[in-house]
């Protein structure tokens, strides 16, 4: 059943999908900048930080402006299933353009990110005041786990994605909460 608005021809499934889309070129902007600018970054708590309040705005933007297109007026369910679709559609885009950009485009990648993330992890648990013998151990835990990232098999794909949806389905169900505005039930009367 598609998704349309009476009062409107605006497909709202078709204008998640373009949104999803937009944003996952923006998230994949912003990743090939940092990444070839200052690829240490990507390893810091700033830039998470940061790449997380341009997510939430960027997600916000796009939740109001699709409400607008389609009249000002989306019940739970119609946000739900946008805005679901939106995020999924932008988060599977971005986890395939990084796996494939580490294989086909950008092969020192893989060993760039692990770098930086041992660097960072390690520098954050000596801060701590952690043994060495189990911060080597927590870099190796750390080694594993990024080559299940980074080098996924098909069982590893099926995993990110379950977890993907799983996680944009709860973000989505905050935001539907949000952004959901029914229509008025009684309509004001004229003044005379």
């Amino acid at each position: 059943m598609e998704t349309t608005l009476k009062s409107s021809s605006v497909n709202v499934k078709s204008l998640a999908l373009k949104n999803g889309l937009i944003w996952a070129a923006i998230n994949i902007a912003i990743f090939l900048v940092i990444y070839y600018v200052k690829a240490d970054l990507m390893g810091s708590f700033a830039f998470s930080g940061i790449q997380m309040l341009v997510g939430i705005g960027l997600a916000v933007y796009f939740c109001i402006d699709m409400r607008k297109q389609i009249g000002g007026y989306w019940s739970f369910k119609e946000a739900l299933s946008s805005i679901f679709l939106m995020f999924f559609v932008q988060a599977l885009v971005v986890y395939f353009f990084t796996i494939i950009f580490g294989k086909f485009i950008e092969p020192d990648y893989v060993a760039k990110m692990k770098e930086i993330t041992q660097n960072t992890a390690t520098a954050m648990l000596e801060k701590v005041g952690m043994d060495q013998e189990k911060i080597d151990q927590a870099i190796s835990d750390m080694d594993k786990k990024s080559e299940a990232q980074f080098n996924p098999g098909f069982v590893d794909i099926l995993k990110s994605i379950a977890f993907i949806a799983f996680s944009y389905f709860i973000g989505a169900l905050i935001f539907a909460a949000i952004f959901k505005r029914d229509h008025p039930v009684f309509a004001s009367a004229p003044e005379e």
